[in-house]
C-alpha cells in the first residue's frame, strides 16, 4: 500500500558532519556485517542479484509458467477484469497485499527496464540476462492488457480497503477484484505518464532480441503519452480507491518529462526532447530541487536523463540553457546524498550510514538512491575527465565517490548495518523471518490445500509469533528507522513489509557491483 511516498517539499539538514558519519559508518560496518565485512570482495553481489529476480516470481500474479521458481506460490487472480469484460490478468501485487497499484507497478517496470538499458551487458555477465527479461516481460504483458484503448488505462485491480480487512493467500483470495481505470472524463496523466514511461524504456531492452515486441510497447508508450498530454488531470482525483495507498502527491508533471525523456531515449525524435525542454518550467522539471527519489516523485530520475544528455552532447544549442538546468537539480539531489550541499540541504543520515528520508519504508530511497548515484557516476566516466565532477556547494565529487556512496548504501541493505542484519531476505545469515506479506506468512497451498478464510488468516497466520512458513528471498523490506533500529514483527507493515520498487533499482546496482569486484579481483 501507500509505502511512504510523497513530500516533495521537504529538504532535510544532515545529522553530523561528513567526517564523524564517514568513521562511524566504517565501524559499524566491520562490526556487524552478519558475516560480511565492509570490504568489496565480502559482498557476494551475483547472489544478490540472482535473489532480486527471484523475488519478482514471489510477487505474480495470474497464471503462473512452467518455469516458476518460486514453488510456494500457485496461480491467482484468473478472473481479475472479468467484471468490466477486459482480460487484466497477470501483473504483479505490489507488496504484502493482494493488489495490483498500477503506478508503482509501472515504476517498478520502468527501474527494471532501466537497469537493463544501463546495466545489460554486466546482468548478463552474471548469468541473469533472461530472467531479467521474463521479469520485464510479465510486467508489460500485463501494462499492454491494461493499455485496453488508446484513452483508456485501468489503474488498479482490487482495493486495498477490502483488502485490509482479510490475510489470505492471493491463491484463496476472496476479497474485491473491481477494476478502476482513467478515460478521458476521468485522467491521470501522472499513471498515463508512468506506464508510457515503462512502455518505452522496455522498448529498448527488447529491441534486439524481439523487435516485434519492441515496437508493440513503443506504440503503446506514444499512446499514453498523447493521452496523459491531451486530458491532464491526476489519477487519484480519478480513482479515488488508490487515494490512500498511492496518493499522486507530485502531480503530473514530473511523470509526463521523465515519459517525454523516456520516448526520447527510445524513438531519437526531437519532438520528445523539444517537450521536455519547452515544459520544463511550467512541469517543475528545472524548478524542484528534490532530495528524494520514489514511485510518486520522478523529478531527481528525469534530470539525470536530462543531464546525460547533456554530457553526450546529444542536444541542440537552443537546448543546452534548459539542460544545464537540469543538470543543476540532478547535481542538487547527488550533492544532497554526498552531504556536500551545505546550506542547500542534504539527506540525513544515520549513525550507521543510512540515508534516510522518512520512517515508513525508508529503504526504497536508500535503493533507488544507489541506483541514481552509479547511473551518474557511469555519465560522469562516459563524459570524459573536463566533465567528470558534481560541482556541489561543499565541493567537487567525481564519479569514483558516488559510486562509493552507492556501495556503501548495497552493503547496509545487505549486512553492514549496526544490527548486523540483512535486510534483504534470504540473504545472510541473519535477515527478516516476519515479513509482513500474505502469501509468505500462510503455509503454501502445496503443502497444505485447505482453504484459509479472512479472517482465520489473521487468527491462525498473522498473529503467529514465529517465523514465515515460506522465506521470500530478495525482498527488500522498509529497513530501520532513524536510528537504525528494526523490530522484527509481522504486524509492524512500516518495517517488514516488502516493495517491489524497492528491489527493482538494485537490479542494476548489483550487477554493477558484481562486474566491479569481478574486475578488481583479475
Amino acid at each position: 500500500m501507500a509505502r511512504g511516498g510523497g513530500g516533495i517539499k521537504t529538504t532535510l539538514a544532515s545529522l553530523c558532519s561528513a567526517v564523524v558519519l564517514t568513521m562511524m559508518f566504517q565501524l559499524a560496518a566491520a562490526a556487524g556485517g552478519g558475516g560480511h565485512g565492509a570490504g568489496s570482495s565480502s559482498f557476494d553481489y551475483k547472489r544478490a542479484l540472482h535473489s532480486s529476480l527471484l523475488y519478482f516470481e514471489a510477487q505474480r500474479s495470474g497464471h503462473l509458467p512452467y518455469n516458476q521458481r518460486v514453488r510456494w506460490r500457485g496461480h491467482s487472480g484468473l478472473a481479475d477484469g472479468l467484471q468490466q469484460g477486459v482480460d487484466l490478468v497477470g501483473g504483479y501485487y505490489d507488496a504484502g497485499d493482494n493488489v495490483k497499484f498500477g503506478l508503482p507497478m509501472a515504476f517498478t517496470v520502468t527501474m527494471l527496464s532501466w537497469s537493463a538499458a544501463e546495466f545489460g551487458a554486466e546482468v548478463a555477465a552474471a548469468g541473469e540476462w533472461r530472467h531479467l527479461l521474463e521479469t520485464i516481460k510479465w510486467g508489460t504483458d500485463y501494462l499492454v492488457k491494461a493499455h485496453a484503448e488508446p484513452d483508456v488505462l485501468w489503474a488498479e485491480v482490487g482495493d486495498g480497503d477490502t483488502d485490509h480487512y482479510c490475510w489470505q493467500r492471493p491463491e484463496d483470495m476472496t476479497t474485491s477484484r473491481q477494476a478502476y481505470k482513467v478515460d478521458r472524463e476521468n485522467p491521470g496523466s501522472d499513471l498515463a505518464g508512468e506506464t508510457a514511461a515503462a512502455m518505452a524504456a522496455a522498448s529498448i531492452v527488447f529491441r534486439r532480441s524481439d523487435s516485434r515486441y519492441s515496437d508493440l510497447l513503443l506504440r503503446h508508450a506514444e499512446q499514453l503519452f498523447e493521452f496523459g498530454d491531451r486530458y491532464r488531470g491526476k489519477y487519484d482525483a480519478s480513482v479515488g480507491e488508490a487515494w490512500r495507498y498511492y496518493a499522486s502527491v507530485s502531480g503530473y508533471g514530473d511523470e509526463m518529462l521523465w515519459a517525454a525523456l523516456w520516448l526520447h531515449r527510445a524513438t531519437g525524435r526531437a519532438e520528445y526532447l523539444d517537450y521536455a525542454v519547452a515544459m520544463a518550467d511550467e512541469f517543475g522539471g528545472t524548478t524542484w530541487a528534490i532530495t528524494e527519489f520514489s514511485w510518486d516523485v520522478k523529478y531527481a530520475g528525469l534530470q539525470i536523463l536530462a543531464a546525460k544528455l547533456l554530457l553526450e552532447g546529444r542536444h541542440r544549442p537552443e537546448h543546452r540553457a534548459t539542460l544545464e538546468q537540469y543538470r543543476s537539480k540532478a547535481e542538487h539531489y547527488l550533492c544532497a546524498c554526498l552531504g556536500k550541499n551545505g546550506a542547500a540541504g542534504n539527506v540525513n543520515r544515520t549513525a550507521g550510514g543510512m540515508l534516510f528520508v522518512r520512517q515508513w519504508n525508508n529503504l526504497q530511497y536508500v535503493t533507488n538512491a544507489a541506483f541514481l548515484l552509479t547511473a551518474y557516476s557511469r555519465y560522469l566516466t562516459a563524459s570524459g575527465a573536463s566533465a567528470a565532477a558534481l560541482r556541489c556547494p561543499g565541493g567537487a565529487a567525481g564519479a569514483g565517490e558516488l559510486v562509493a556512496l552507492a556501495r556503501a548504501q548495497a552493503e547496509y541493505v545487505l549486512g553492514a548495518n549496526p544490527a548486523g542484519m540483512s535486510y534483504m531476505v534470504g540473504y545472510g545469515r541473519r535477515f527478516p523471518r516476519r515479513v509482513h506479506h500474505r502469501a509468505a506468512s500462510i503455509v503454501s497451498h502445496r503443502a497444505d490445500g485447505g482453504f484459509v478464510g479472512c479472517v482465520q488468516g489473521y487468527d491462525l497466520w498473522f498473529r503467529r509469533p514465529g517465523a514465515n512458513p515460506n522465506v521470500v528471498v530478495g525482498a527488500i523490506v522498509g529497513g530501520p528507522d532513524h536510528r537504525d533500529r528494526f523490530s522484527d514483527r509481522r504486524s509492524n507493515y512500516m518495517q517488514t513489509e516488502a516493495c517491489t520498487y524497492n528491489t527493482a533499482p538494485m537490479v542494476g546496482v548489483f550487477a554493477h557491483l558484481h562486474s566491479q569486484g569481478a574486475r578488481e579481483r583479475k
